[in-house]
């Protein structure tokens, strides 16, 4: 808590985890943080070892940043945390929800007894990201990087595509808003919601 203990912390490194961004894309995933507080939150993990700043050689010319390597160790702890905090009953699924936190939490709550030996490809496109999510072997692997094909593509808003794989949306539903659009392997787009079991909520108490 020394290290990552102040407000924002913990999401600006949650931003980072699929690859460097500009101070413009991590503003853009975080609403709600202003430009001063994101400033102080880099300097300082910049300062704890856990981000670096890159600079992008022309014609690009921008800087970005990215989580070192230890701090991209700390995968399995957003993992738990992402866990635990499911459990609370105050949880609120239409606060925003980013790009990496939905990459993320795939990793999370994903059942490899419930995949069994389900071997496939799924590719989303969440507004100008795409990340290539592969299943096989009873594990999950997740990466931001451009596709061409895959056995299933799902584009649309995080939040939405959550409703579908955590909340049990039927797809057809959503893309009914425009909003959201599947191509490939439907039978595969029904049973994601089936290889993400959310943890049961935690009882709530009263003084």
């Amino acid at each position: 808590m020394e290290l990552l203990g102040e407000r924002w912390s913990l999401l600006v490194m949650r931003e980072l985890f699929f690859g460097p961004k500009r101070f413009s894309e991590l503003r853009a995933g975080l609403p709600g943080l202003s430009a001063t507080v994101l400033t102080q939150r880099l300097e300082g993990l910049e300062a704890a070892g856990v981000v670096r700043r890159i600079r992008m050689p022309p014609p690009v010319s921008a800087q970005l940043y990215a989580l070192t390597d230890w701090g991209l160790e700390s995968a399995p702890i957003f993992q738990a945390l992402g866990r635990w905090a499911a459990r609370s009953p105050a949880h609120d699924p239409t606060l925003a929800f980013s790009a990496s936190s939905l990459m993320l939490s795939l990793g999370a709550m994903f059942s490899p007894a419930l995949a069994g030996e389900l071997a496939a490809r799924i590719g989303f496109r969440l507004g100008h990201e795409e990340f290539l999510v592969t299943i096989g072997d009873g594990a999950i692997a997740a990466r931001k990087t451009p596709f061409e094909d895959a056995d299933l593509i799902l584009e649309g808003p995080p939040r939405l595509l959550a409703a579908a794989i955590y909340g049990g949306q039927p797809w057809a539903a959503l893309e009914a808003t425009g909003e959201v659009r599947l191509a490939g392997d439907r039978a595969l787009a029904d049973r994601l919601a089936r290889l993400f079991p959310l943890p049961e909520k935690a009882p709530q108490t009263f003084l």
